[in-house]
């Protein structure tokens, strides 16, 4: 398993270079299957998410699929997943992607395309392999409100690799509140190991190892 898993995508020539390294071949040589399906539950203008599809599209991809996990046969959804050299799976509401994953049954089919496959996380998609992505955390991190927009007040984590839990976009100028001091809050009330990463900032996940991919800033708890 060989995951990026970034705040905010591809922001940096760290970030590109490792991928291109994860990925051992140039992009016009694979496929990209890009996965929106976090950001479809958030309201408001969504001109970022065309935005970072065409910084995305731009990097010249063999194929680029866009595949969203609801509302269609189970099957499509795993061939389609099977066809890509790189999963792509873009922010928004990480609840309603874990939820996604979990109602449709794919979590399962999902780690065994990931076996052989490179995956790339932005925020939502970098938060949802947490064995901590529950409503225990929401409530430590402070956005239940995101879980009970979709009606629910509780969650399943859909993989549950890791123990620790990442939140992105330290530091961010679209978060403002995202600062020392509120990273200082959820830490002073978790029970459970946190990345906090910046923009410029992505875990690298292989083979059981972890490394912090950076040209930014970051902080870990404990």
């Amino acid at each position: 398993m060989n995951l990026l898993l970034t705040s905010s995508g591809l922001r940096n020539d760290t970030l590109l270079g490792a991928l291109r390294d994860m990925l051992g071949k140039p992009f016009g040589s694979a496929n990209l299957v890009y996965i929106p399906t976090a950001s479809l539950a958030e309201s408001g203008d969504h001109g970022w998410v065309v935005e970072h599809i065409n910084r995305l599209h731009g990097l010249g991809w063999r194929q680029f699929d866009i595949l969203e996990l609801n509302g269609l046969p189970r099957q499509m959804i795993l061939d389609r997943l099977h066809r890509a050299d790189v999963i792509y799976v873009g922010g928004g509401n990480h609840y309603h992607l874990a939820r996604s994953i979990t109602g449709n049954h794919l979590a399962d089919a999902f780690l065994t395309a990931l076996q052989d496959r490179v995956y790339v996380g932005v925020s939502a998609g970098s938060m949802i392999f947490s064995r901590n992505l529950t409503a225990h955390s929401a409530d430590v991190i402070g956005d239940t409100a995101d879980l009970h927009a979709l009606g629910a007040t509780t969650l399943q984590p859909p993989f549950g690799l890791f123990d620790w839990y990442l939140k992105p976009h330290l530091y961010s100028p679209d978060f403002p509140e995202r600062d020392d001091a509120w990273a200082d809050r959820i830490s002073a009330r978790a029970d459970f190991p946190i990345y906090f990463i910046d923009d410029d900032t992505a875990l690298h996940v292989a083979d059981d190892e972890l490394d912090v991919l950076t040209e930014g800033r970051w902080r870990h708890h404990p």
